[in-house]
């Protein structure tokens, strides 16, 4: 492969990461809130064996985040957690 072939694709990736994510893209506005996305809503994370965006399997996974605006997070409901709001880290969900 030839340097020109292999920049090229190295550009493709890098655009397609910081599209799929808002973080990566350099959005300060928002923040990882984790229990507050219901199932397949996800934005990633949500455990050991899923693949990321989308892999929730319940509403309000514990280690399933979601991207929200910054500062909201902890205001957000979340009925698994232990405070009954999002959380800023994966938390263990309360029966």
């Amino acid at each position: 492969m030839n340097q020109k072939m292999t920049s090229a694709a190295l550009a493709l990736a890098l655009s397609a990461a910081l599209a799929a994510s808002p973080a990566l893209a350099g959005d300060k506005d928002k923040e990882k809130c984790y229990g507050v996305a219901k199932a397949g809503k996800n934005d990633c994370a949500a455990g050991p064996g899923t693949s990321c965006a989308g892999s929730s399997e319940k509403d309000y996974q514990g280690n399933a985040w979601k991207y929200v605006p910054k500062g909201t997070c902890t205001q957000m409901e979340s009925p698994t957690s232990p405070t009954g709001k999002g959380q800023l880290q994966p938390f263990e969900e309360k029966s």
